[in-house]
């Protein structure tokens, strides 16, 4: 017992000297299982039926949305307020500006209260979206025996959920909640796809497994990919963070399995076919089949 006692003594340092420390009341930042399981809600909220064992009907179904989306508010709120209070604490201790939350604890709540607003506002246009990528997903695979099997089975789909919904956080300059929610369905699916890419819809990832999509990426509508695809940056410097570093795939685009498309200023056009295992770091012009011969 006495070594458990030193090793009591000598974590207490390690804390003291690097930090890290998760502090608990007002100071508290998100809660990843808090996070894990609102993911499963919105799951719940967004594909209604598909996800739990609660029999829905015409006559039950307003009234269990109505439950969930308050509840689910009132989860998401708390951990937003966490994120901007994060937020503002950052700011501080870098001697960067910090009005645009309010710069106090009421004002962290009344912009987490306004960002969850607007998030379930814009959910009918999320789910709008979704239905394109699931019908995306049942066209372009021959696999596919319903929509309702892409819906419960894909992990392509259930990354791209997650990622529309990640991507509104991100948009909203709401620190953290973004990222963690991309890192929780990257853990379940092997699908990286950072919050800050720009998709367009009728998007279909097939298989999935080792597809990384970088932060700047912007994306067209009926863009197919498929697994080991990396949508990647040609330089990984820091001091580049806030530049474009990830390509640009125009509209109709297809990428087979392992292609490495990298860089800003790359760009494939609409109508290209990228064959498996290519590496581009060039513009393709439209209508190009690029491939290993």
């Amino acid at each position: 017992m006495r070594r458990l006692e030193k090793s009591i003594e000598f974590l207490m340092k390690s804390y003291e000297s690097f930090g890290l420390v998760n502090h608990s009341g007002g100071n508290n930042l998100p809660s990843r299982e808090s996070m894990e399981v609102i993911l499963h809600h919105l799951d719940e909220l967004v594909f209604p039926g598909f996800r739990e064992q609660v029999e829905l009907d015409h006559d039950n179904l307003r009234l269990i949305t109505g439950e969930r989306i308050n509840n689910l508010a009132r989860s998401l709120i708390r951990e937003v307020e966490k994120s901007i209070g994060f937020a503002l604490r950052h700011s501080r201790q870098n001697n960067e500006l910090s009005s645009d939350y309010g710069g106090q604890h009421g004002g962290c709540h009344a912009a987490a209260e306004l960002v969850v607003e607007e998030f379930f506002e814009e959910l009918p246009n999320i789910r709008s979206v979704l239905t394109l990528d699931m019908e995306a997903a049942f066209r372009g695979d021959p696999a596919a025996k319903s929509a309702d099997e892409v819906i419960l089975s894909y992990p392509g789909f259930q990354a791209i959920a997650v990622h529309r919904i990640a991507h509104f956080f991100w948009t909203r300059n709401v620190p953290l909640i973004p990222r963690m929610m991309s890192e929780i369905i990257h853990g379940r699916t092997g699908i990286d796809i950072h919050p800050g890419a720009k998709i367009g819809s009728s998007f279909f990832i097939d298989h999935g497994t080792g597809v990384v999509i970088g932060e700047t990426t912007v994306i067209g509508k009926n863009v197919k990919i498929y697994q080991g695809v990396t949508l990647g940056a040609l330089s990984v410097r820091k001091e580049e963070g806030s530049a474009k570093r990830h390509p640009t795939i125009e509209d109709d685009v297809t990428i087979y399995a392992n292609a490495t498309i990298l860089g800003g200023e790359t760009v494939i056009g609409r109508g290209s076919v990228i064959g498996g295992s290519v590496w581009i770091i060039e513009s393709v012009p439209p209508q190009s089949k690029v491939y290993n011969r």
